[in-house]
Parts: C-alpha cells; sequence; structure tokens
C-alpha cells in the first residue's frame, strides 16, 4: 500500500468539498431558488441547476454553510467554520469535444445582496490544483439565519473579451 501525500488528501479533502456543495444544490430541502442573469436575458432554472452554459464554457456555481465543511478541509483551505457564514464556490469549465470539459482559470468577482438589499463583500480567491486540473474560486461571507443572499458572479475566462454574468439566489439557516 502507497503512502497517501497530503497533496493529494487535500485534493481529496477538496473534492469532498466540491461533492458536498454539488449534493446541496441537489437536495433542494434549502429553499434555493437559483436563477442566472446574462446581459439582458433572465432565466430561472430548476433548484439541481447550478450551472450556466456560455457556448464554449460552463459557469457552475453553488453556496454552501461552512459549518458543512469537515475542519481539516477548512483548514486546509484557510476557510472559517461556522453556521453563520457562507461560502460561494465557482468554477469554470472550457468544452472539450469527448471530454467532460477542462477547467481553466480567468477572473472571478462575485457580490451578494439580502432582500433588504444590503450589500455584503465576498472577496473571491482562486485555488489550482494537480498542476491546473483541478481550479476553484472560492469566497466567503457572513448571513444570518433564514438569510436569502443573491450572489452577482462575473467571469471571464483567461484569453478571452467576454464576461458572463449569472445571478444565484440561495437561503441559509444557521439553527
Amino acid at each position: 500500500m502507497q503512502p497517501i501525500s497530503s497533496f493529494s488528501t487535500r485534493r481529496a479533502g477538496w473534492a469532498a468539498v466540491l461533492m458536498m456543495a454539488l449534493a446541496a444544490g441537489l437536495g433542494g430541502c434549502d429553499n434555493s431558488e437559483p436563477m442566472v442573469v446574462d446581459r439582458t436575458e433572465r432565466v430561472q432554472l430548476q433548484e439541481h441547476e447550478n450551472y450556466r452554459d456560455f457556448g464554449d464554457y460552463v459557469v457552475h456555481f453553488n453556496a454552501l454553510s461552512t459549518a458543512e465543511l469537515p475542519a481539516e478541509v477548512a483548514r486546509g483551505y484557510n476557510i472559517t467554520r461556522s453556521k453563520n457564514r457562507a461560502m460561494l464556490n465557482v468554477s469554470i469549465i472550457r468544452k472539450e469535444e469527448g471530454t467532460t470539459g477542462r477547467p481553466v482559470t480567468g477572473s472571478v468577482s462575485a457580490r451578494a445582496t439580502n432582500l433588504t438589499g444590503q450589500l455584503k463583500t465576498v472577496a473571491m480567491r482562486e485555488i489550482i490544483e494537480d498542476g491546473g486540473s483541478a481550479v476553484y474560486y472560492i469566497g466567503e461571507t457572513q448571513v444570518a439565519n433564514g438569510e436569502t443572499l443573491i450572489y452577482t458572479i462575473d467571469v471571464t475566462p483567461i484569453n478571452e473579451n467576454s464576461r458572463f454574468s449569472a445571478t444565484y439566489k440561495k437561503q441559509f439557516f444557521t439553527d
């Protein structure tokens, strides 16, 4: 049996985070109402759709309470675990025929407002693993029990001039 490196342990941990984020999006028990906006077009998505197709690219996004993260994963990525903190996770995938696509870097920014119009800061940071085979952008913000956040996500893939925008709405429960 080969020893597991800290790198592969971290990668497995991050894979677990992404699976939890996806499961949270598929769970349908948190009253999320994802919706996307592409410049002037507004499209209502089903609750389980946490992505937006932009031609050559697909942008995936989801948000979850940081309390759901395993402590080791949170420490490894310097994420504050708390039931009163939400984490937004975004990835950019370039479509490649015959594959599930290739993650790419880019410029990712996000902001969140609650239903009373209060703006919340979401400073996004890039995580690149395994030589670029996994690229994620994460950002955290505080949330109150029952608070609904409307995230506006702007993405520009590297070497592209087009900016893609999506809006994602999610309610958080801290109790």
